[in-house]
């Protein structure tokens, strides 16, 4: 974490407005994409994050360790996305997949049966693993962030990538040879 980012967090942790708001712009993405992986529901991922950033500013005096305010910040909004989870109606996960699925959204195809198996191959997977592949490969963070985010050593998250990414493409396998 380069210096700026440290003084930055020390700031939000002693009550500075501006530098809160810039770590919430800098990290609503990350945050939705864990709630998102969780809750595989736009509406409710988005009031998981906005709880839980109104939670984080509540009680940032928590925080001793600027460094670790990122991690903290992403198990806040785990914790809050969890809550949700277990407050919800019980619903069967396909539906919940089908409401999650956008037409076309799955890499440009004009497949909506690829996309439904894509949405329920990462339905799927492990939270960790689901965050992991979220926020590298759509929200296109870099290791280094990923890493800062979830709390994780450069080769733990390698591990978790490759063991998501194997995982995807045994169960995507069939579908994708049917298109060829």
């Amino acid at each position: 974490m380069d210096p700026n980012e440290r003084e930055q967090y020390r700031a939000a942790i002693h009550g500075e407005r501006d530098a809160f708001e810039m770590i919430i712009r800098t990290h609503s993405r990350a945050l939705f994409a864990i709630a998102y992986g969780i809750l595989q529901n736009r509406e409710e991922a988005e009031d998981a994050v906005q709880d839980a950033l109104v939670k984080a500013w509540k009680t940032r005096w928590r925080v001793h360790d600027p460094e670790k305010f990122p991690v903290w910040l992403a198990t806040i909004a785990r914790h809050r996305a969890h809550d949700i989870f277990r407050k919800r109606r019980t619903v069967p996960l396909s539906a919940t997949i089908d409401e999650a699925i956008e037409p076309n959204s799955a890499a440009g195809t004009d497949a909506p049966e690829l996309d439904q198996q894509l949405h329920s191959a990462l339905a799927a997977l492990p939270e960790l693993h689901r965050a992991a592949l979220t926020l590298r490969y759509f929200e296109e963070m870099d290791y280094r962030s990923i890493e800062n985010i979830l709390g994780l050593s450069n080769g733990a998250l390698r591990g978790i990538l490759g063991r998501a990414l194997a995982s995807m493409r045994k169960q995507l396998r069939p579908a994708l040879a049917s298109l060829d």
